[in-house]
């Protein structure tokens, strides 16, 4: 397309010349049947005017003597021209009617949207599709808000493969504040085809934020990657601080712990991240499951830890089926427990070293305790079953067993002289040994008959699953072993 006034090339669909900088003005078509009637009505006109003065035209002096003209033909010979001059003044009148018609008919069609969106159409139609661009460009001049006009231009451009116009119209629209919901969704969905089809999913994730739309956002959630959330904000804290990523979406937290840029090969986020004393800027991101990357977010913290901290437990809350070890795993000194749920205080049990788990339910507090000072508390919910129909009171009898016959005792209270003093038997804890095999480990007290207890140190072991007997001893290294009873019996009867 050249410009009308400077001839240089235009760019198809502009109606600015960047050559010269003249506005290219729309004349619009005229109809073909209106034009071939004016083209008519002139020819016959000028056919008419044309006959009449060539049959009309007065004699010379010659024929007029020669044919006996009197003066009083002479005055009438004019009536015939004053009739030629008003069939020239009716063809002129004709003409500029045609005339005022022609650019009534240009007007019309300049300043009528319908009429250029109708050519527009007319142009589609035939594949003109440079000429559709025009018509709907002037349209949209005379409505400069119709956001129909916008999706129609852009649909052409999309048919001229023309991708750049394609896309900045359908951004032109979603900016257009005249743009319905409806409306909306179809540009912002046809942006997306764009762009996935490109694999520029990152734009999209851009495209979709900016848009504020959260109706929008929940339709298209998966190709967002929003910044994660920090579950504390940022400031100066007093005690440790338990700090927690989230994002929305499938994807990974990556995050770094002294301000600089997280990047894929930064620590990826699982657990909450503990800050303790000190100073830490934590920044992070998001990148979900088609790549696409969040913004990055960072927050300041500062923590002054004038609490005691929780003593940190081995064994996890939770259900067990096998014998466990309860283990304080950090500074053990000065650290106080309780396994009935209670508040741990100066007067509970001080852990010396790890806990068999009991059987059953259990809540396990633990607290350090200094300066009479009690620091954070940890507590541990345990439920222990052992996969055995074997029980403990069965454990017990069979060492009472035992003892009644090889005489230690006479009867099931323990009794073993006219004193009154007894040996009693109980049940202390399940644990595996040496790798062999879970025992109930079984222990032995003697009882005064004024109701004094105290540890014999004799121990027992019964496998919690066959009740074979053992007795507990531990070596010189103090390891444990196992001694088998009627190993035992038959090396002494041998002895």
């Amino acid at each position: 397309m050249k410009c009308p006034n400077c001839g240089e090339e235009m760019a198809e669909g502009t109606l600015y010349c960047e050559s010269c900088g003249e506005d290219i003005h729309i004349v619009p078509d005229f109809e073909p049947e209106l034009e071939r009637d004016m083209e008519q009505t002139i020819n016959n006109i000028l056919e008419e005017l044309h006959e009449d003065m060539a049959g009309e035209e007065e004699p010379g002096a010659a024929e007029k003597a020669e044919e006996g003209w009197e003066e009083s033909d002479t005055e009438q010979g004019t009536a015939p021209r004053k009739r030629r001059w008003i069939k020239v003044l009716l063809a002129l009148v004709i003409l500029l009617g045609l005339a005022a018609g022609g650019a009534a008919w240009y007007v019309y069609g300049y300043y009528s949207e319908d009429f250029q969106v109708d050519r527009a159409e007319q142009c589609i139609s035939l594949g003109k599709y440079d000429e559709a661009l025009v018509h709907y460009s002037r349209a949209l001049e005379l409505d400069s808000g119709n956001v129909e006009l916008m999706f129609s231009l852009a649909d052409v451009y999309y048919l001229k493969n023309n991708k750049i116009e394609y896309e900045f119209l359908l951004r032109e629209i979603v900016k257009n504040q005249n743009t319905t919901a409806e409306q909306l969704n179809g540009a912002y969905g046809k942006l997306i085809a764009i762009y996935r089809d490109r694999g520029d999913y990152q734009t999209i994730n851009t495209l979709l934020l900016a848009s504020g739309n959260e109706s929008l956002m929940s339709t298209y959630q998966s190709y967002i990657a929003r910044a994660p959330e920090f579950s504390v904000n940022e400031g100066y804290y007093t005690s440790i601080q338990p700090l927690k990523l989230t994002a929305a979406g499938a994807g990974k937290i990556y995050y770094t712990m002294d301000g600089s840029r997280p990047t894929k090969d930064s620590t990826q986020y699982t657990a909450p991240i503990i800050l303790e004393n000190g100073d830490y800027v934590i920044t992070s991101y998001f990148v979900n499951e088609r790549g696409t990357e969040s913004e990055i977010v960072s927050k300041e913290y500062h923590i002054e830890n004038n609490e005691i901290p929780a003593p940190e437990i081995s064994a996890l809350s939770g259900e067990y089926n096998f014998p466990i070890f309860i283990e304080v795993t950090s500074e053990s000194e000065d650290v106080y427990y309780t396994t009935d749920g209670s508040e741990p205080t100066c007067s509970s049990t001080v852990y010396t070293g790890p806990i068999p788990m009991p059987l059953g339910k259990s809540c396990f507090k633990f607290a350090r305790i200094v300066e009479g000072v009690t620091g954070t508390i940890a507590e541990r919910n345990y439920r222990l079953v052992m996969n055995t129909d074997y029980t403990t009171q069965e454990a017990v009898d069979s060492i009472i067993e035992h003892a009644l016959g090889t005489g230690k005792i006479y009867d099931r209270e323990g009794h073993f002289d006219e004193s009154g003093d007894s040996y009693q038997y109980e049940y202390l804890y399940v644990r595996n040994i040496n790798k062999v095999d879970d025992f109930y480990v079984i222990a032995e007290y003697y009882r005064t008959a004024d109701g004094g207890v105290t540890r014999t140190g004799n121990n027992f072991a019964v496998n919690a699953y066959t009740g074979k007997r053992y007795k507990l001893e531990r070596d010189d290294k103090g390891r444990l072993s196992l001694i088998d009873f009627e190993e035992r019996e038959d090396s002494s009867e041998e002895e």
